[in-house]
């Protein structure tokens, strides 16, 4: 309900109210509160909070005219609003006001803040030249439902090992499902995090989770995977994500981390006779971290391999880029077999192109052996055997 109290208020958008929720259920320890200017800059000398690593500094700098307005009367004590999407979120009792720059923060979060890298311009719209800090308390504060369910399937399995996975999966794909078969493979229990974004993508949240849902209900023990959603705020972007995906999952009773080799913010080095990558910088993050390996199809094996164990040259390889794999179901193509899942590409393909045939039962009829039944068949249906008929080999 929209507030009609007389405080000052700051308006701010989803994807920093999920910020804040996620530092109030004590998901971002160690960090614990809005920093102010000192701890600020402690943080970005040192890398640290209380010896625990932390990526950047944990600010609440909305811009806007209207904020800076209200950011520079504030006093010390004063009681807030804090307004999001015309509803009050939080009230928050200012501790300090103090100057940031925000093309330095947006280098901070992203290492760098060139305008042409996917989110530096969306995010440095939204930071102000001025932060606030203080405690705030949640309008609605509710108890987090993805908290429990991985406490409650960790009492059922009496889970030792909890294993975490942060996936799009925008499409999923079958490297994305090596991955979640290689990592359940080692643990009691896996918590795949589904990213849920602030900005539109081709598939819907809602599409990628029922597909995802999909395989695990279908291909692997169930009980023993939970897909969550996560608010994928502008917090997880940047060379730091793995970090902030370490604490995130450390903090929701995972003690172990599973990365892609090729993650953007992996960044593996050599030195002192060793590989080395940023996870090797990590204190007081106290989860094991795995580095899966890099899958693709390769056509001599013809079957899905590792890079490390295959022996045949990349051009004998086929890999997993989901950006392209997606684009071809944008086109109203069918992806190989060995790209996606059939019954997963039937389902996308239906969703992306509803109702794209003209008369789907006689195109059915006149393309597919039938058994003579009547029978309606879903657009799902016709790709299902669609497939079938592109994997026959006798002709080929």
């Amino acid at each position: 309900m929209t507030s009609s109290r007389k405080n000052k208020t700051l308006f701010i958008d989803k994807e920093a109210a999920s910020a804040l929720e996620l530092l109030k259920d004590n998901l971002l320890y160690p960090a614990t509160t809005l920093m102010n200017e000192k701890t600020s800059k402690e943080v970005l000398k040192t890398g640290l909070i209380n010896e625990h690593s932390f990526p950047f500094p944990f600010l609440l700098a909305p811009s806007g005219k209207e904020n800076e307005k209200v950011l520079r009367s504030l006093s010390k004590g004063e009681e807030i609003l804090l307004i999001c999407e015309k509803e009050v979120f939080a009230t928050l009792i200012v501790e300090e006001v103090f100057a940031i720059n925000p093309n330095e923060r947006i280098k901070h979060i992203y290492g760098t803040d060139d305008t042409t890298h996917p989110g530096v311009i969306s995010t440095l719209k939204r930071i102000g030249s001025l932060a606030v800090c203080g405690e705030y308390e949640l309008e609605n504060a509710t108890q987090n439902e993805n908290k429990q369910k991985i406490q409650t399937a960790k009492r059922v399995l009496g889970a030792q090992h909890v294993s975490s996975l942060f996936m799009a999966a925008n499409p999923l794909h079958r490297a994305h499902e090596r991955l979640i078969r290689q990592t359940l493979d080692s643990t009691d229990l896996l918590v795949i995090f589904l990213l849920k974004p602030y900005t539109k993508q081709n598939l819907s949240y809602e599409l990628r989770k029922e597909a995802l849902e999909y395989f695990v209900n279908n291909f692997l023990p169930k009980n023993r995977v939970l897909v969550l959603p996560l608010e994928n705020s502008y917090i997880f972007a940047g060379y730091s994500e793995i970090m902030i995906d370490a604490i995130v999952a450390k903090n929701y009773g995972c003690d172990r981390l599973t990365i892609g080799r090729n993650h953007a913010g992996l960044g593996m080095f050599y030195d002192s006779n060793s590989n080395k990558s940023i996870i090797d910088n990590f204190k007081g993050v106290a989860i094991e971290i795995n580095i899966s390996s890099e899958y693709v199809y390769c056509n001599k094996c013809t079957t899905l391999v590792s890079t490390h164990t295959c022996p045949h040259g990349q051009h004998h390889h086929i890999s997993y880029h989901a950006d392209s794999i997606l684009e071809l179901l944008e086109n109203g193509l069918l992806p190989p077999a060995v790209l996606m899942r059939k019954e997963i590409s039937a389902f996308l393909l239906s969703k992306l192109k509803p109702k794209r045939f003209k008369n789907l039962e006689k195109l059915y009829s006149d393309t597919f052996a039938v058994e003579g039944l009547l029978e309606e068949h879903s657009e799902k249906d016709f790709y299902l055997e669609l497939m079938k008929l592109y994997q026959t080999t006798s002709l080929t």
